[in-house]
């Protein structure tokens, strides 16, 4: 810590020996001729920054253009609005006055603290809990000042300066970096040059410092008894650091401090001793000084507008901000000039100093802000990308006895997340923190709030006490101070407070748990300082395994809880989400581009809805669900709807298993058929080797039409002996519709035809499923287990991808899972919730070459596993090198091929055949014929996968495959990728 301290020392010294002084680069020439034309009515103008916003209307627009005509401010203070309606006022207001105004508001963290429709930074104490990474908090300056700038803002009344010592500071607390003058000089250094680097004007305040104060300036005079070495050391620390770095603006608090001036009742703003003696002279600063607004109580209780302004012109302020009454302010000022009171002298060198901070600003060439493409501008999702990344960074994990976070055993674990006291206004059910976690494992959700009874609390807790982990998140919506809580949120909060298998997610003000009594003792708790979405989908995340933790408590909360604290948890290398700017992609750029092709097939009918997932470098960066489950439906389909996964199915079971039997030394390419199965040594296909048939070189036939071969028309069933009954019995007992049942010994008759089936050795490359049919029988053998048991338990459960199940309407509501097509043929029926595939129908919906339904974020953990070469979740499933052997071209480019072992791979013949055009030759993949499709790239660190059901009503739907949609959707993520150039990830 000493040598960080002795580093930021040499740093902030450097920063202070080149610092320029404030407004010195701008035009001093049209300053110096603005200067001298002007009138007295006009120099007064020039310091009067009056409130825009003055009624519930947004604006009125009379009054302020009675204010530019009559009075010539110098500038506005804006307050809550809609951008594009702020700026246009502006701009018609900057095009009423001779002299280009200042336009000032208060934006600590970012527009969106005024204006709507605008990206949300986090609060300063929030940022207070990041450890290191000023460059973050310079990058969110620079992007505040870009924005401010864009909107015709040239004044952020920030950064914070206040060292937040007080937990019941009821005007403070979370706008402050926290209780280190350190730490706080940091980040306010870092936020103050970034946007000062955007071209903006920034106001450090609340000088000389309002962080130990249990009085809200608004409403009275707090007053600040602490001695001049007390102050010196800590409240007046950064303020002085600020201006040695280049600080071009203070604002002046609303303060009693009688260290620095003993007059009774005197608020700082008006006390020349210190903001003429202190501020200007012994600390040397040379920039613009504005008040704190003078309609707030704590100066207006004591004089009258007028006279509040003149003492405060007197003290030493520049720029009065913030009053209604500009008549009166006006008119007052005018009489003390003209009386002497304020001399000529000091009211020009202010005026002066206004017009040189103008020509900084470049209003000399002042240009209107365009209103085409506002929003977007303020919106730029690499602004988004980073506010999520500030977020990420300042989550706090205080306790974690054993490790509970993150999540482990997810194969085993029962979880519950409870969300207690969220905001009404929010989602019936799940909340944000609780949608998260569901990505990551199924979880049981629950919630109260204080209106939910003492009975139902505690049937709620019964329930709980049945889990091995419960996420509790605490919702905090009151972030003034710990006093804020009404004593009713308290108690819901403490109702669940010492809970033994409880995880605390506490969303809000960390003073708060001083009064939620033995939350000290939980075996795991995360503070997220505040109650957002973003926050709670990180601190989600965050039990999940995403992403870690390396966040410190900003503030001392209590004994157990102090300045510093913060374990650090690592990622456990599970599903990241977030946008596509944090890991180097343009998602303007790749949303239109995907969208565009999803809804390009939507539109030509040839699917009725599609659910697609990108990752790049381990994040889910595009998620999304298009269009219904049928055409007729009115069902939209969900992120979390299961598919028919078709021959995906093959690479997603059979090979994942016998790669791992490999690796286990129970399985090799060169085995053959005849050593797995030694019922078949007499049979022609003993002799082939599996290596020739992964790769489909073995002779085999395509497929057979297996339900076929079990018609006879003379029988008035339709179907031969022994095959299948319209009533389900003992004797058939599998079900391949509602009214056709199978008979229970078939499948052994299934698999003769496959062991009598022709085999042809010179025919070359035919694309064949017989093998697969074999291979739950070969694993399930090699392994000692159940071939959907040991899929389950080795693979799925393990990664959290548990939607990945044979059979699903045992345990999904047909709402959950997308039809396929409408069999008029064999099963006559809509096939929903059942296999589409005829021949792992009749294997009781069970086979390697089809029957695996699931989600696209089940199924893109397990892709992920293998672009991560075998891991997942912080698991070996298969060696790297296995996976390396599997899905690289086995033959020479001569063999007819585009086959891997069990993987499709780009055709090296002819590009864009069976992948994306532009993939490389380490991808690879599988498409599935109900309109399926997964594809890995490792030189992109990229998958994608992409479902539908293209085959509804009818197969004979080709359009996808006409219209290349899955090919083309991964072509346009390869190109978004590969221009995405100026996009910096995090």
């Amino acid at each position: 810590m000493k040598r960080f301290l002795l580093l930021f020392s040499v740093l902030l010294a450097g920063l202070s020996a080149s610092a320029q002084k404030p407004f010195t680069t701008g035009n001093q020439r049209w300053a110096d001729s603005v200067f001298a034309r002007l009138s007295l009515d006009e120099k007064i103008g020039q310091l009067l920054m009056p409130r825009a916003n003055t009624s519930n209307a947004p604006y009125d627009r009379d009054k302020l253009t009675a204010w530019v005509r009559d009075y010539k401010i110098g500038g506005l203070v804006w307050f809550a609005n809609q951008p594009t309606r702020q700026t246009a006022m502006i701009n018609e207001l900057q095009g009423l006055s001779a002299i280009p105004m200042m336009m000032g508001e208060d934006l600590e963290w970012g527009l969106t603290m005024r204006l709507d429709s605008t990206i949300r930074y986090p609060y300063a104490l929030t940022l207070g809990a990041i450890r290191g990474n000023d460059d973050w908090f310079y990058r969110m300056g620079k992007q505040i000042g870009e924005q401010c700038r864009r909107a015709g803002i040239h004044i952020n009344y920030a950064p914070v300066a206040d060292v937040n010592n007080n937990p019941n500071n009821p005007v403070i607390g979370f706008r402050s970096f926290g209780e280190n003058q350190t730490e706080v000089l940091r980040r306010a250094t870092a936020y103050m040059k970034g946007m000062q680097d955007a071209g903006l004007i920034t106001t450090a305040k609340h000088f000389p410092g309002h962080g130990d104060t249990d009085v809200d300036s608004h409403a009275d005079l707090p007053v600040i008894s602490h001695s001049r070495a007390r102050l010196d050391s800590v409240e007046l620390f950064p303020f002085r650091k600020l201006i040695q770095s280049g600080l071009n603006g203070v604002m002046v608090a609303h303060l009693s401090v009688p260290a620095l001036d003993p007059t009774p009742k005197q608020a700082t703003t008006l006390s020349k001793p210190i903001v003429t003696g202190l501020l200007r002279k012994e600390l040397g600063f040379e920039g613009l000084i504005f008040t704190d607004a003078m309609d707030m109580q704590g100066v207006a209780k004591h004089f009258p507008p007028g006279v509040a302004g003149v003492k405060a012109l007197l003290a030493g302020n520049d720029v009065l901000e913030t009053f209604a009454d500009v008549p009166s302010m006006f008119q007052a000022i005018k009489s003390a000039v003209l009386s002497g009171e304020i001399p000529m002298q000091d009211l020009d060198e202010k005026v002066l100093r206004v017009l040189r901070a103008k020509a900084w600003l470049g209003l000399d060439h002042y240009q209107p802000a365009p209103l085409n493409n506002l929003l977007a501008d303020l919106n730029k999702p690499t602004a988004e990308a980073l506010a999520r990344k500030l977020a990420e960074g300042s989550l706090t994990v205080l306790r974690n006895e054993g490790g509970v976070l993150p999540l482990k055993n997810l194969a085993t674990a029962k979880v519950a997340a409870i969300s207690v006291g969220a905001p009404a206004q929010g989602p019936v059910n799940p909340t944000a923190e609780q949608a998260m976690l569901l990505n990551y494992l199924p979880v049981d959700t629950f919630r109260v709030d204080v209106k939910t009874s003492a009975e139902q609390l505690a049937a709620v807790k019964a329930k709980l006490a049945g889990y091995d982990v419960v996420v509790v998140a605490l919702h905090s919506p009151f972030m003034r101070s710990a006093n804020a809580w009404p004593e009713a949120n308290l108690k819901l909060a403490n109702a669940f407070v010492g809970m033994p298998n409880a995880a605390y997610l506490f969303f809000g003000n960390p003073y708060v748990l001083d009064k939620l009594p033995g939350i000290e003792k939980s075996k795991a708790l995360v503070v997220t300082y505040q109650e957002t979405t973003v926050m709670q989908e990180l601190a989600a995340q965050l039990v999940g395994g995403g992403i870690g933790a390396n966040g410190q408590l900003p503030v001392t909360v209590n004994t157990q809880f102090k300045f510093g604290d913060g374990l650090t948890v690592q990622q456990m290398g599970r599903f990241r989400y977030g946008l596509p700017e944090a890991v180097g992609v343009d998602s303007r750029l790749l949303n239109a581009r995907l969208d565009s092709i999803v809804n390009q097939g939507l539109d030509a009918k040839a699917y009725p809805g599609a659910s697609v997932l990108v990752a790049k470098d381990g994040m889910v960066i595009f998620k999304k669900a298009y269009g219904k489950h049928t055409y007729e439906s009115n069902q939209a389909v969900r992120e979390s709807d299961l598919y028919d996964l078709a021959s995906v199915t093959k690479v997603s079971t059979s090979v994942l298993a016998l790669m791992r039997m490999q690796d286990e030394g129970k399985f090799r390419l060169d085995m053959t058929l005849g050593e797995l199965l030694p019922e078949w040594k007499k049979s022609n296909k003993a002799s082939l080797k599996l290596i020739d048939i992964l790769t489909h070189q073995a002779g085999l036939k395509a497929w057979i039409p297996f339900w076929q071969t079990c018609l006879d028309s003379t029988r008035a069933s339709g179907w031969k002996r022994k095959t299948f009954s319209t009533e389900q019995s003992r004797k058939y007992p599998i079900a391949v519709a509602d009214h056709l049942f199978l008979h229970r010994r078939y499948k052994k008759k299934l698999l003769k035809q496959i062991e009598d089936s022709p085999v042809n050795p010179k025919q070359g490359y035919v694309y064949s499923d017989l093998s697969y049919y074999l291979y739950p029988q070969i694993v399930a053998r090699l392994a000692g287990e159940n071939w959907e048991d040991y899929l389950k338990n080795t693979f799925y459960k393990p990664m959290g991808a548990t939607t990945l199940t044979y059979n699903p309407r045992t345990a999904y509501s047909l709402d959950r899972i997308v039809p396929t097509e409408y069999d008029s043929l064999f099963r006559k029926e809509l096939i929903h919730g059942r296999v589409h595939d005829e021949g792992a129908t009749m294997m009781g919906g069970i086979s390697g070459h089809a029957g695996l339904f699931g989600n696209a974020n089940d199924l893109g953990k397990l892709y992920q596993m293998y672009l991560n070469g075998g891991e997942y979740g912080g698991q070996r499933f298969i060696r790297e090198q296995t996976i390396k052997q599997w899905t690289s071209y086995p033959f020479p480019v001569e063999v007819n091929s585009r086959r891997g072992i069990g993987f499709d791979k780009p055709d090296r013949k002819k590009p864009g055949l069976s992948g994306p055009p532009s993939a490389g030759p380490l991808s690879f993949g599988h498409s599935g014929f109900t309109g399926t499709f997964v594809w890995v790239e490792p030189q992109d660190r990229m998958m994608y996968i992409f479902l539908s059901n293209r085959v509804y009503p009818t197969r004979n739907n080709g359009k996808i495959g006409q219209l290349n949609i899955r090919t083309q959707f991964g072509e346009m993520i390869y190109q978004t990728i590969r221009q995405s150039t100026q996009i910096a990830g995090f």
